[in-house]
């Protein structure tokens, strides 16, 4: 394992009181509760441009991209951050569908790229220390997404 530094340290409790500012907190809820789309018209039927629903998805994108760039770059050491993380990861799973048509939309094929290259060395790092781990929590994660779904129809339909 790398040895980490107390100013990685640091920074990495700094990233986690970020995560629990009020804002952010609530954004994280409900992107974990609401986005789950699996096209751009999905997209723009959860969180249309405008609505603090699309504030939300923003927020949890956007400091989640900005970790994995922290990350990345070797500014916190990974086995620290991975062993204390993973709720980017789920994230990362839920804006999948969707990633190459926000870079074809947007003609840049770097949006994203932290976030996906981070999560493609946790699920590497989690394989090493747990094999077998990753395919676990996708299954867990998709159980959990249609329980999800099926309370949401049945409120609907009450």
């Amino acid at each position: 394992m790398g040895e980490a530094t107390h100013e990685q340290v640091n920074l990495m409790l700094k990233l986690y009181d970020m995560r629990r500012e009020n804002r952010l907190r609530d954004a994280r809820d409900w992107f974990a509760a609401n986005f789950h789309v699996k096209s751009f018209d999905d997209v723009m039927r959860v969180c249309p441009p405008g609505t603090q629903q699309n504030t939300y998805m923003r927020m949890v994108v956007g400091y989640w991209e900005m970790v994995a760039s922290i990350v990345n770059r070797g500014l916190i050491d990974e086995d620290l951050f991975f062993e204390n993380s993973g709720e980017q990861w789920a994230v990362w799973q839920q804006l999948q569908p969707v990633v190459g048509v926000w870079r074809e939309t947007f003609g840049s094929k770097l949006i994203l790229k932290n976030l996906e290259e981070h999560c493609n060395r946790l699920e590497a790092w989690r394989e090493k220390n747990s094999p077998g781990a990753t395919a676990a929590m996708r299954k867990f994660f998709d159980q959990m997404q249609q329980m999800t779904q099926a309370t949401k129809a049945k409120v609907a339909a009450s």
